[in-house]
């Protein structure tokens, strides 16, 4: 058998408070600046679409719809026109929760930009395990 695919790591974060509460923030487009500015320092609805200013230039996010699952995969259009899938998941446990996202590195990347990639969505984790916890 013969995969093509590449591989993934899932980065993780534990979270005080509950799954539902974090997922009703993260599932908002208005928030990702507090939450993830790896991803975009700003958003906004245009036409439709949610488009952000990032780090890597102007992306288009389009998010899957609000569901009872915690699933908060998003689609990222880079600038270069090339569109990334992003799995993420909020996960009850106990009182609190786990957030997790899974990384794929894409064709092409070098160990060290799949390690920064890693890194970026670490830092942007830990930001929103930070802003839930002081709320």
């Amino acid at each position: 058998m013969t995969t093509t695919t590449q591989p993934s790591r899932h980065l993780g974060i534990p979270i005080d408070r509950s799954a539902q509460e974090v997922y009703y923030y993260v599932s908002d487009p208005v928030n990702v600046p507090g939450w993830a500015p790896g991803l975009a320092r700003s958003i906004e609805r245009v036409d439709g679409q949610w488009v952000g200013e990032s780090p890597m230039g102007r992306i288009v996010v389009v998010f899957t719809p609000r569901n009872e699952f915690g699933v908060l995969d998003h689609d990222v259009t880079l600038p270069s026109g090339r569109t990334v899938h992003n799995p993420m998941r909020v996960i009850a446990d106990g009182p609190g929760c786990e957030v997790v996202f899974t990384l794929r590195r894409r064709p092409g990347m070098s160990d060290e930009e799949f390690r920064r990639d890693a890194e970026a969505v670490s830092a942007d984790l830990t930001a929103l395990k930070r802003l839930m916890e002081r709320s």
